[in-house]
């Protein structure tokens, strides 16, 4: 066994290794560029090395310097976590060379499954189902218009070496290829040095469903079941669950013994994952078909451990060690249900735009990662259920930043239960109780999601999230009996407070006593609420409750009627209580000063329309109009990319250009004006 590991890879990826390696008596090293040098998980390792700037081309995408903090710590392995390096068998090359093992794949299955274009054709020799469409060459745009017309609409363009949701693009038409193919290739080039493109059929109502594959250097190859993957946007996972609600036993075996035969294909040992597309129409689970084999770690490998048993990590380090697997098929079971919510730096409320920035707060439902490598609370180490059935894998810090230079995940949440009901409410429980201020953040949109009755239901494809919220995301949906109870919890605060307020000595003719009638005005909506010993009366109906805020409190248990974690917060005149998956403002007045709300001035907001703002923090890569140009509704203006993604900006109406106020290649800021029409 290995004495001591490097891994090559940062975040929380990084504290979810050196927590195993811990664990197994591994000593740990730690690369870190500029932006993470106060990183947590640079503390938690055992020794730290810095490789550069904070650009990951300057630091985390050079193998020689990788190699060369080995050299210069002792480290006997590379754990490449996942991104960066972790499919390049160049790299693992590399390490070979210098008598470093790597704790993944041999590089001849991360070349054979790391190209999407060569993976197809070896899938299909091995017997496996794969996507009618063209892996050979594609010329230029009017060559793939061809390949498209021929296939049938719709189809998906693809960076032949791409993941992660990048360098992909779904085609409705020819109008789509011909705006669509140079994206997708310059894409597939700047996010993975690669500009090749393949295209494919695109399966109509599909579901993403992929398999858990685990095998050591001496033939043994398992399948630990699957993963439902398939809420996603822009191709990028969201919600990840295991089992899946619609792979029966029969569909597990085959979708296993398929992925099991293309691994032993290819000589393929450790963890690593095979991709399937499934038709969700074909109710005998039988349309399945090869979609790629991601040869490492996937983020979601929490859910499989959750049910389990088995750490990913540790048999990785065992594998690469030469040890045999322990496991045998029969001994992979099912134990209860687990769901991972992916907690991104992006604002659902703004059509999912990233938000890059600092975490003024942040408090995760449970402790993650502690800096000694401990998994915070109770001696739980390895345990991949969490504390309490909840865990929560991080790699960021209160005052840290997430920065523009990486992946916008701050976290992980996975919550395990005996039933899938059981893990969805749990979760819905942990996501009310995380805190994050500073940046924009998918919180709420998790649980709206979790709540969903379509989600319930298991109905699920990878359009769920472009189907249900087509006009973008505006909080969870509260029904009356919810803003019932919001209105006697914004009244009660607001009362609570004046009490407190109250008691301050020295105040002319003593302190106050606040009413106990009030009128609380939710949106455009009012409600009538009278406090009352042990509840309230809301509109005539009775709440019954209690809650633990006190003034200067964040969060607070709510009991009763209807029992639920809140946040409350002061926001300006008014009230924010977030909880179920929307923020809700209120104003809140004594009952007898109701009448002369009407006369409260709201302040308009300026006219934008003639603007076209930065929605994001990015670099302008091209202007599509010129001043004094004229343009139509859905007419591209310009094209901005923030995390190594294109996002083209489109105008809403017609109109002339007037002023173009940035260029190509500037970094603009968000709300930056790019021009202004007429």
């Amino acid at each position: 066994m290995f004495s001591k590991i490097l891994v090559a890879n940062r975040g929380e990826i990084a504290c979810r290794v050196f927590q195993t390696a811990r664990k197994m008596g591994i000593a740990t090293v730690a690369v870190y560029s500029d932006a993470d040098r106060n990183a947590p998980f640079v503390r938690m390792a055992d020794e730290a090395v810095h490789i550069g700037a904070s650009p990951a081309a300057e630091s985390y995408l050079i193998p020689e310097k990788i190699i060369a903090a080995c050299k210069e710590t002792g480290a006997e392995a590379v754990h490449p976590g996942y991104g960066f390096l972790s499919e390049r068998a160049s790299f693992v090359e590399a390490l070979e060379a210098e008598g470093i093992a790597f704790i993944g794949p041999p590089a001849g299955a991360i070349a054979a499954m790391g190209d999407k274009i060569e993976s197809k054709k070896l899938a299909k020799e091995a017997g496996v189902n794969v996507v009618p469409g063209f892996v050979g060459e594609i010329r230029d745009t009017d060559h793939a218009v061809e390949i498209s017309n021929d296939i049938g609409y719709p189809v998906m363009m693809k960076a032949s070496a791409g993941g992660g949701g990048k360098g992909m693009r779904l085609a409705w038409s020819e109008k789509d290829v011909r705006e669509g193919f140079e994206a997708t290739k310059r894409e597939g080039l700047n996010s993975f040095g690669d500009d090749r493109v393949f295209i494919e059929k695109f399966i109509e109502n599909p579901r993403h469903i992929e398999i858990q594959i685990l095998g050591d250097k001496h033939g043994n190859t398992l399948y630990l079941n699957e993963r439902e993957c398939s809420i996603q946007r822009r191709h990028q996972k969201v919600v990840e669950e295991a089992p899946s609600p619609f792979v029966t036993e029969k569909m597990r075996k085959a979708m296993g013994e398929q992925c099991v035969a293309l691994a032993k294909a290819v000589d393929y040992h450790s963890a690593g994952t095979v991709e399937l597309i499934v038709s969700g129409a074909d109710k005998t689970g039988e349309s399945f078909y090869f979609l790629e084999m991601n040869t490492r770690l996937q983020v979601e490998h929490p859910v499989t451990e959750a049910i389990t048993g088995v750490d990913l990590v540790e048999q990785m380090i065992r594998v690469a060690a030469g040890e045999k697997l322990e496991l045998t098929q029969d001994d992979i079971g099912i134990d209860g249900w687990s769901i991972e919510n992916r907690v991104y730096a992006e604002d659902p409320y703004r059509g999912f735009l990233p938000s890059t920035g600092r975490l003024i707060e942040y408090s995760p439902s449970v402790e993650g990662w502690s800096d000694d490598g401990e998994v915070a609370g109770k001696a739980r180490r390895g345990v991949a259920r969490g504390n309490g059935s909840v865990r929560v894998d991080d790699g960021v810090f209160e005052g840290g930043e997430v920065s523009m230079f990486y992946d916008p995940m701050i976290a992980k949440l996975i919550t395990w239960a005996p039933t899938r009901e059981e893990a969805a409410d749990l979760q819905i429980e942990a996501l009310d109780s995380f805190r994050i201020k500073g940046l924009g953040h998918n919180v709420d949109f998790l649980s709206a999601i979790m709540q969903h009755e379509r989600f319930r239901s298991g109905e699920l494809t990878t359009g769920f999230i472009a189907e249900e919220y087509p006009e973008g995301f505006e909080g969870a949906p509260a029904s009356e009996a919810h803003l019932r109870q919001l209105a006697a919890l914004f009244a009660g605060a607001e009362f609570d407070t004046q009490v407190r307020a109250g008691k301050i000595t020295g105040q002319l003719n003593g302190g106050a006593n606040p009413p106990s009638h009030w009128m609380v005005k939710i949106g455009s909506q009012s409600f009538d609420v009278m406090l009352e010993e042990g509840g309230a009366t809301v509109d005539g109906h009775r709440i019954n409750g209690t809650w633990d805020w006190a003034v200067g409190k964040t969060f607070a248990n709510v009991t009763g009627d209807s029992e639920m974690v809140v946040q409350v917060e002061r926001a300006g005149v008014r009230w924010r209580i977030t909880t179920r998956g929307a923020s809700h403002e209120a104003l809140v007045l004594p009952a007898r000063l109701a009448e002369h709300e009407g006369h409260m001035i709201e302040k308009e907001p300026p006219d934008l329309s003639k603007m076209l703002i930065c929605p994001m923090p990015g670099m302008l890569v091209k202007l599509h109009v010129s001043e004094g140009e004229t343009v139509q509704p859905g007419q591209p203006l310009a094209t901005v990319e923030a995390m190594k993604m294109e996002n083209i900006l489109r105008a809403e109406k017609e109109g002339v250009i007037a002023k173009v106020n940035a260029n190509e290649g500037e970094s603009l800021a968000v709300d930056a004006v790019i021009l202004e029409l007429e």
